[in-house]
């Protein structure tokens, strides 16, 4: 592949970032566009033909547009690295991926993300909820990984790329991740796997 994927983004999305972790993690090139969604560039007509939600992130591949993160990583694997081991084939282990896949969805985007809309972009949620669920889940995060490395094989898999961002990133929404020893080492972890790539920080506003 010689042309770059286009990643429509917003810098400080945890949803884009996974996706450029992807990216790098897969050593494509690839070019970054921020919207200015503040303004509303992502509801004009010329995303939302490639994004029809008008939701980042998007990707734009050689003419192929997909929006959707957990999509487009999924899209990534199957198309750019089918024999590793980011997406396995083997049943037990594959939904043990999606049950993850779902977790990020789901959990973390009611926990640690909506905490972090809250308190990094204005969101009007209820903070003091999302905190709590952010906490329930990481104390099952924090078990889950005392006796493994990895959330769902036994090695890195695109269900530790979707859980990243949003974790890493909880105590700009106010969530502390001081009392979760084996969720900050899984962290770490995939801080030191080549080719990494940060996501845009904000300040870290008083924890809960």
């Amino acid at each position: 592949m010689t042309t770059a994927i286009k990643l429509y983004r917003h810098p400080k999305s945890g949803h884009c970032h996974r996706v450029e972790l992807m990216l790098a993690f897969l050593g494509l090139p690839y070019e970054t566009i921020d919207l200015d969604m503040a303004n509303g560039a992502h509801k004009q007509a010329d995303f939302l033909a490639i994004s029809p939600f008008g939701l980042v992130p998007a990707i734009d591949d050689n003419g192929y547009r997909l929006a959707d993160s957990n999509a487009i990583l999924i899209y990534l694997v199957q198309t750019y690295a089918k024999d590793s081991a980011w997406l396995p084939e083997d049943p037990k282990e594959a939904a043990e991926v999606q049950r993850w896949l779902t977790v990020a969805a789901d959990n973390i985007y009611s926990g640690p993300c909506a905490a972090r809309l809250v308190k990094v972009f204005g969101a009007a949620l209820d903070h003091a909820g999302s905190v709590a669920k952010a906490h329930a889940l990481f104390k099952v995060m924090d078990q889950h990984l005392a006796s493994r490395d990895w959330l769902a094989t036994d090695g890195i898999t695109v269900a530790d790329v979707a859980g990243y961002s949003y974790i890493a990133h909880a105590p700009e929404g106010g969530v502390d991740l001081a009392p979760y020893a084996n969720l900050r080492a899984w962290l770490n972890r995939i801080e030191a796997r080549p080719n990494f790539v940060p996501m845009a920080t904000s300040p870290i506003p008083e924890l809960a």
